[in-house]
């Protein structure tokens, strides 16, 4: 899963990694969504109504299959039954909009689902990986690193990341039995 708030990359993430051609569920905005559909860059003109969905082969035997979440909250209801089955979930920030994450933070703690955190860097940014991490009240141990959401290499990266995370917890759970 990739989750976040309206507008923060998350579609962006899933066309530039995924290796077959995503489905995607952008519908162009309208009237309707003019002071709902607020906070997303100026230039925004389509949004997503349902998810994103790709697909990238890690390697011979370990494939990811992409779920991008619409971020706006009257669509948070589809969010439990994208979570069903779901192993671990990015959450891509904006430093811009910070408090646009919470909800997703919250969902995936509620649901115990593991996950990163990665920093969506549109330009600079207002605020320090450290910032970040004391502003999301993240525990140590949740992976915060930079992205750049349009670039396959940087969206490959946060994937991996979020693959090591998986494994280094699993492997924890294991020694602890």
């Amino acid at each position: 899963m990739i989750v976040g708030g309206f507008g923060v990359g998350k579609t962006t993430m899933v066309r530039s990694v995924s290796e077959i051609r995503p489905l995607s569920t952008e519908e162009t905005m309208t009237q309707a969504g003019v002071g709902i559909d607020e906070g997303a860059s100026s230039g925004k003109t389509t949004t997503t109504v349902a998810f994103d969905f790709g697909r990238i082969s890690l390697n011979e035997h370990m494939v990811l299959y992409l779920f991008g979440a619409p971020g706006q909250e009257r669509f948070w209801f589809l969010w439990d039954r994208l979570f069903a089955g779901t192993l671990g979930a990015v959450v891509l920030v904006d430093t811009n909009r910070l408090a646009d994450s919470w909800y997703s933070i919250d969902r995936l703690e509620h649901h115990g689902t593991p996950f990163i955190v990665a920093r969506n860097n549109f330009g600079t940014p207002k605020h320090s990986l450290d910032q970040v991490r004391r502003a999301l009240d993240l525990a140590a141990d949740v992976p915060l690193i930079d992205c750049d959401a349009r670039r396959r290499d940087s969206s490959k990266t946060v994937l991996l990341t979020l693959v090591d995370h998986l494994f280094a917890l699993s492997s924890a759970r294991e020694t602890a039995s």
